[in-house]
């Protein structure tokens, strides 16, 4: 055998000994139809400029669309981990959605990135982070700027579902600890289209503040039945309504109204202290590049952020398994406990083994809509 020939078979049988390459594979449901399409499209977007590699690993996305219906988003988690054999889960945007995503990803020992505050009973949240700011966190920020208002009645307008009932939870808490009470309270569903009758019965009640609980473009429609029934209050709005969409459909009839974000959309104007203006700007700069001017909403801003997420944890957990593994699965979600504060576009996250919400207080900015676009309010 000559030389040439013994090198080429020893290096055959050092190719055959090394362990296979995989790509990272990740599962994203998304509501790209439905009531909360507003949400799942602009993720959706941002994912399309994902680079090919992360960390040095090909990244293989698939995006389905729940279509702002939990038993489908079950459906494509259970897909995404018999069939696709993915690494990673990301959704939904949908409250409602992501809950019953999250047993899926429980069962079968699967991270689920939930793109949305999902609500999890204590001990079942063991697999699902949460990219977005919990209602705790943002109504604290809310009640802050009322309390500096004095705002002493406030009522409540929103969603039937999982995302209403939380906020409404949320913000009873955090009123009564501030000395300002729940008046009055209706509710929705997404897929109404008039709520003449809940906004003549809080308008009656004349609390000093009205909370519409609603996300994007959905969010104008109960906001202008307030005001076009008399109130002349302060409105204030959540995290799901941060988007342009709101000023879109809602007009002049949402100017002077109150929303509570992350700091991914107004990077512009944070102060340069700020440990996310950086991100926030590059966040809404690669977006409005793609897609247009005022074009990107916090709900992309989360799909930026797993991107960073997935920057930092790639590499531990590559070490200790490959992709397609249950002891990759394991590695990834012990790295992502592990990772320590992490700037994202929406603040600084630190998610430990015992915390997968991972924002702190201080995390909420408060917006007003002024001439048509985002001020800060405080």
């Amino acid at each position: 055998m000559t030389l040439f020939r013994k090198t080429l078979v020893a290096a055959a049988t050092l190719i055959a000994t090394l362990p296979a390459l995989a790509d990272v594979t990740i599962g994203i449901s998304l509501p790209l139809t439905g009531p909360a399409s507003g949400l799942g499209i602009p993720m959706a977007n941002f994912f399309k400029l994902w680079p090919a590699t992360i960390a040095g690993e090909k990244v293989n996305l698939i995006v389905l669309d729940d279509a702002t219906d939990p038993t489908k988003g079950v459906q494509n988690a259970k897909r995404f981990v018999t069939e696709d054999k993915v690494d990673l889960i990301i959704g939904s945007a949908a409250t409602p959605v992501a809950g019953p995503m999250a047993d899926v990803a429980a069962e079968s020992g699967t991270v689920q990135l939930a793109a949305s505050p999902v609500g999890l009973p204590p001990g079942k949240d063991g697999w699902t982070f949460r990219l977005p700011q919990g209602n705790d966190v943002m109504a604290h920020a809310m009640v802050g700027l009322m309390k500096k208002q004095g705002v002493k009645t406030i009522g409540f307008l929103g969603y039937t579902d999982a995302y209403g009932e939380l906020w409404l939870k949320a913000i009873t808490a955090e009123a009564e600890k501030n000395g300002m009470k729940i008046v009055a309270t209706e509710r929705f569903a997404r897929a109404d289209t008039s709520v003449t009758a809940q906004a003549l019965k809080l308008t009656s009640a004349n609390p000093d503040a009205m909370l519409v609980v609603a996300s994007g473009s959905g969010a104008a429609m109960p906001h202008k039945a307030i005001v076009e029934r008399g109130y002349k209050g302060k409105i204030y709005q959540t995290h799901a309504a941060a988007t342009m969409d709101l000023m879109r459909v809602g007009g002049k009839d949402v100017e002077g109204s109150f929303v509570v974000s992350g700091p991914a959309m107004v990077g512009d104007i944070l102060p340069d202290t700020h440990p996310s203006k950086k991100l926030a700007k590059d966040f809404v700069t690669r977006y409005e590049k793609a897609y247009g001017h005022n074009s990107a909403n916090q709900f992309a801003g989360h799909a930026y952020d797993a991107q960073i997420v997935l920057e930092k944890v790639l590499p531990v957990a590559l070490k200790k398994a490959k992709p397609g593994t249950k002891e990759f699965r394991v590695a990834l979600k012990d790295a992502i406990e592990t990772m320590g504060p992490t700037p994202f576009a929406h603040g600084v996250m630190s998610w430990t083994k015992d915390n997968h919400w991972g924002y702190t207080m201080e995390t909420g900015v408060m917006l007003v809509v002024k001439n048509g676009d985002w001020a800060l309010a405080n």
